[in-house]
């Protein structure tokens, strides 16, 4: 058993500890997601209501991130990835960054339901509850899914910032919330290829830990030749255009050439064991034989953003020269 992290008796939490709490890579993510979903839809919003908008989905965004690393800080101090988070550090309490997260949440879900309208307030408080409670508490330590399940929690921005500026959600927004949710598994345990020895310390069954390198290998294949035909869709279907399609073509070929040179390595046969200096290197700095995984896992946040933003410069296109 790990021994519960002890507070101090006197806080030692900085502002700097409680803008980590947010998660502020993840939160810059999902505000570029959510903004295109919103200037994607264009619905009748203001300027003001926009930015209360996506202000709001920020906080709520950093609310759950907040209450995440709250019910997570044991665990997160065993993660080379994670240990120098603010709770697994020891600088923040669990009940302060409970509290924090809480306070958030409330706030940012009633602010965007008053300012904007109750349906993507829903659906923003809706998203804490998924990934603070079902995904981190239920599914995380339960099965190998769990990213694959838990991954909607990080596709509803757009159709929060959809459902802002129109006051409904239709299959347009879910188009962009599945190519975020098929992304995701991919994404993830390319990741996790060269993490194992972390997620395995800290008794999480992602599917290398639980079900081997060689069946992760194919599962992010499978779900790369999935994922791909479905990020060219909107190319397809009116909702991006020639600028667009070009890009989704070109990067998910891309996408599936790195899948397919993931698939034929040997990628997480042997984890790596070395200790990387600091968090950059624990995401970048890996053996030659684990690159093919770390590859995959770079392009995949590049492919993404560059999806989103052929989205954005097109239908932002129209506007600006308004």
């Amino acid at each position: 058993m790990t021994k519960p992290i002890a507070a101090p008796t006197i806080s030692t939490a900085q502002p700097e500890d409680f803008f980590q709490l947010l998660k502020p890579r993840v939160m810059s993510l999902v505000i570029f997601t959510a903004v295109t979903g919103l200037v994607v839809a264009r619905g009748d919003i203001g300027w003001l209501t926009a930015a209360i908008a996506v202000l709001c989905i920020a906080v709520g965004a950093g609310a759950a991130g907040a209450l995440n690393m709250a019910l997570e800080g044991e665990t997160d101090a065993l993660m080379r990835r994670t240990r120098g988070r603010p709770v697994a550090a020891g600088r923040v309490s669990r009940s302060d960054a409970l509290t924090f997260g809480v306070v958030l949440s409330i706030f940012s879900v009633m602010l965007l339901g008053m300012a904007a309208n109750w349906l993507a307030g829903g659906l923003l408080g809706l998203t804490i509850v998924y990934y603070a409670g079902f995904y981190t508490l239920l599914l995380k330590r339960r099965t190998p899914q769990n990213i694959v399940i838990g991954g909607a929690a990080g596709a509803f921005p757009p159709v929060i910032g959809w459902a802002a500026a129109t006051g409904s959600a239709p299959w347009q927004a879910w188009l962009l919330f599945l190519i975020i949710f098929l992304w995701t598994p991919p994404h993830s345990w390319a990741l996790a290829l060269y993490s194992a020895g972390d997620y395995a310390k800290a008794g999480i069954p992602m599917m290398p830990v639980a079900r081997g390198a060689r069946s992760t290998r194919l599962q992010i294949l499978l779900y790369s030749l999935v994922f791909v035909p479905v990020a060219i869709a909107p190319g397809l279907t009116g909702l991006g255009g020639p600028v667009y399609l070009a890009v989704s073509v070109a990067g998910g070929i891309g996408f599936l050439w790195l899948a397919a040179r993931l698939w034929r390595s040997r990628a997480g046969d042997q984890p790596d064991k070395a200790e990387a200096v600091g968090r950059e290197a624990a995401l970048y700095d890996v053996r030659a034989e684990a690159k093919p995984a770390r590859n995959l896992f770079a392009f995949s946040i590049l492919y993404l953003m560059a999806l989103f933003a052929a989205l954005l410069v097109e239908s932002a296109a129209p506007i600006m020269s308004l």
